[in-house]
């Protein structure tokens, strides 16, 4: 194992492709789980509604709500009485602010949940970046995007393994990661910092670490899933809010998007995430991939033979709904080769879809059956047939470990690209002489407020201002005025993408801002927490620093980079156009 990631490690920092290294390729290991008598045992005894309910994975929110509360009755109807098959854990969206759940209230949860299904529930999570993406109180690595600038496969292992072991500990059994997107267009607003990087060779290898480190444990099982086939990374559309369209070739599609995906068959990945994107290469109908047999039955099962699990991406996003309604969407996926349905717009309309598609003869009961059987091999595979419940005593001694977090400071650290230096700023030659400027998300986000405190105390004597950007342009004309008394001006933007947001740009009155203090006449350091593409807007910025995330590992490592603690060498894994190449990134030396 080790071997394989220093060998890896050693093809792509010496820029040759990773599929240059190999003369043959080796033979797909088979993803497709064994049948079990206990999964037969459990087909038997359902109905027909029962096996239809069992291919859906509803959403819940990780809280744990009154028993007399309607939400919980909810959920006690579709646990109980539909009988659903699954739940994955999603965030709740307040103020444009992401809430985060919190570990033991979820596990009290599915506790209550398992007691009261038939058959055992199978839970996932799109835990992309560790469980932190979902959870609190968790290890908060960086985005997937740092890793590819960190260069460093064996930290990738390492967040499959620990991702694997802190789902497993709250009850999580499925893992909707790695993201297998090769990140090409500057102008994508969903996927961006998601993906490795935009070289498919360097998105292959880094997939393979984690899958790899997600099934090291023999003690820890999870399924792993990689995402969004076939390849969402070449579009500028937010499929949560619209079809989008990939218009590669086949020759590009195959040299490029589906480099990764292949590579993850090969290592065993379990399941494979469709998008909802019209890719004209495979499909000549303006249909999504997750209703297109061209895609998910004759490119994804015939062409590059996986056996696996098919999932739908959320079919609740409108990538999807604005084409058909739940029942039809539902109907049409398992039509095309889907096997789980995730996040239905409407379960029960879904099950009753899927009943009368087969009454009419428009599917087969054999049909319905056989993707059946996979979700409950996969939940065999995984034990719940032997332990259903979460240990909630002992869930504190898997997460957030002290190894975890050396792990994710290490990346956020040799992920730090400088991409511009002018004059020498960084490191900050008087940095108790410096004004910084912290561009949070809103008044709401808590984005930043780490950050100045440790500024702060890290940069002592400089000035530090946490900015929402929804404040008068006659208070950011102020603050742009007082800037000519700093040394050195430092932005520190925090750009990340997210969905339904629609793009991945400052904003509010941030832009004017920044425009104002470019033209202020006093040398300005850009820092990017997240979007590195973001020197695209502000080309004319003299520093630039990116980070490629937005976790508080990465806020310490700026910090130190700026009072020059903490040689700065990564590398870039995408090309900003114009400005600066695949590869490029200074070196800066400490200089403290």
């Amino acid at each position: 194992m080790r071997l394989s990631l220093a060998i890896l490690a050693v093809i792509l920092l010496s820029g040759m492709p990773a599929a240059a290294a190999k003369k043959k390729p080796a033979p797909a290991k088979p993803a497709v789980l064994p049948n079990t008598g206990v999964a037969q045992h459990w087909l038997k005894s359902m109905t027909p509604a029962e096996r239809a309910a069992q291919l859906l994975m509803i959403h819940f929110y990780g809280d744990a709500p009154n028993a007399k509360s309607k939400a919980y009755k909810q959920y006690v109807a579709a646990v109980r009485d539909l009988r659903v098959g699954g739940l994955i854990v999603l965030n709740r969206v307040q103020n444009g602010i992401v809430q985060r759940a919190d570990p033991y209230q979820m596990a009290a949860f599915l506790n209550r949940m398992q007691k009261l299904a038939k058959t055992p529930l199978i839970v996932g999570g799109d835990f992309e970046r560790g469980a932190s993406m979902r959870m609190t109180s968790t290890t908060q690595f960086p985005h997937l995007m740092a890793y590819g600038a960190a260069n460093d496969l064996e930290a990738t292992f390492q967040l499959g393994k620990a991702t694997a072991r802190e789902a497993r500990a709250m009850g999580v059994q499925w893992v909707f990661a790695p993201d297998a997107d090769v990140n090409n267009n500057p102008d994508n607003p969903v996927i961006n910092t998601r993906s490795f990087s935009e070289n498919p060779q360097v998105v292959a290898a880094h997939v393979k670490a984690f899958l790899e480190g997600a099934k090291s444990d023999p003690k820890v099982h999870v399924l792993t899933t990689v995402k969004h086939f076939p390849g969402h990374g070449d579009t500028a559309t937010d499929t949560h809010l619209g079809l989008g369209v990939v218009t590669a070739s086949k020759e590009r599609m195959e040299q490029v998007e589906l480099v990764p995906f292949k590579a993850a068959i090969e290592a065993g990945v379990d399941g494979v995430m469709s998008a909802h994107l019209h890719v004209p290469a495979y499909e000549s109908e303006k249909l999504p991939a997750t209703v297109s047999k061209n895609i998910l039955t004759t490119l994804l099962r015939e062409e590059l033979g996986f056996k696996g699990i098919a999932v739908t991406d959320a079919m609740n996003m409108q990538g999807l709904t604005s084409q058909f309604p739940a029942g039809e969407s539902a109907v049409r996926a398992l039509e095309a080769g889907a096997d789980l349905l995730l996040v239905p717009a409407n379960a029960q309309e879904s099950v009753r879809a899927i009943l009368a598609a087969v009454k009419s003869g428009r599917l087969t009961q054999k049909r319905v059956d056989a993707s059946v059987l996979k979700i409950l091999n996969a939940k065999v595979h995984v034990g719940l047939n032997k332990k259903k419940l979460v240990d909630v005593e002992t869930l504190s001694d898997e997460i957030d470990s002290p190894e975890d977090e050396e792990s994710a400071q290490h990346v956020a650290e040799k992920a730090l690209t400088l991409v511009k230096n002018e004059g020498a700023l960084l490191p900050l030659r008087n940095p108790g002489g410096s004004c910084h400027y912290i561009l949070s998300a809103g008044r709401f986000s808590t984005q930043g407020r780490d950050l100045a405190d440790q500024l702060r105390a890290g940069l002592r004597g400089a000035k530090v201002q946490l900015l929402d950007p929804q404040l008068p342009q006659e208070e950011f004309g102020q603050l742009a005025q007082a800037a000519a008394a700093c040394e050195t001006v430092v932005v520190e933007a925090y750009v990340t993408a997210s969905a339904s947001q629609g793009n991945v740009v400052l904003s509010g009155n941030y832009p004017a801002f920044v425009e104002k203090l470019l033209a202020g006449g006093r040398p300005v350091v850009l820092v990017a927490f997240g979007n590195p593409y973001l020197l695209r807007t502000y080309p004319n910025a003299p520093a630039y620093l990116a980070t490629y995330t937005t976790v508080a590992p990465s806020e310490t490592a700026v910090v130190k980079a700026l009072a020059g603690e903490l040689t700065v060498d990564g590398k870039l894994p995408v090309t900003i156009p114009g400005l600066a190449e695949y590869g490029f990134g200074l070196k800066m030396e400490r200089s403290r």
